[in-house]
C-alpha cells in the first residue's frame, strides 16, 4: 500500500528523530567526535525543516506548535494519532 504524503513526511520525522537520539547517545560517550557532531547538526537541521514543512502543510503535531493569536487551532484538524497518518 502506498503511503500518503502526510504519512511519508511523518515517517521521515520518525527516522530523523531516531537518528538524532542515536547520535546523542553516541555523543554522550564520545563528545569530541567531529563526524558525530556534524551528523547531529545535519539531522537536527533536516528534522527542523521537515517539521516546519509538516506543520505548514498538515497542522501542528503537538499543541506547542499552535501559532494563532485569535483561536486555539489545535482542534481544527485531526490529531496526528487519529488514523490520518
Amino acid at each position: 500500500m502506498a503511503m500518503t504524503e502526510q504519512q511519508n513526511m511523518m515517517r521521515r520525522l520518525q527516522v530523523q528523530s531516531f537518528v538524532l537520539t542515536d547520535v546523542q547517545l553516541y555523543l554522550d560517550t564520545h563528545p569530541d567526535d567531529p563526524k558525530a557532531l556534524e551528523c547531529y547538526r545535519k539531522y537536527r537541521h533536516l528534522r527542523e525543516q521537515t517539521m516546519a514543512d509538516y506543520v505548514n502543510r498538515f497542522g501542528p503535531i503537538n499543541s506547542m506548535q499552535v501559532e494563532s493569536d485569535s483561536r486555539w487551532t489545535w482542534v481544527d484538524t485531526p490529531w496526528p494519532w487519529e488514523g490520518t497518518v
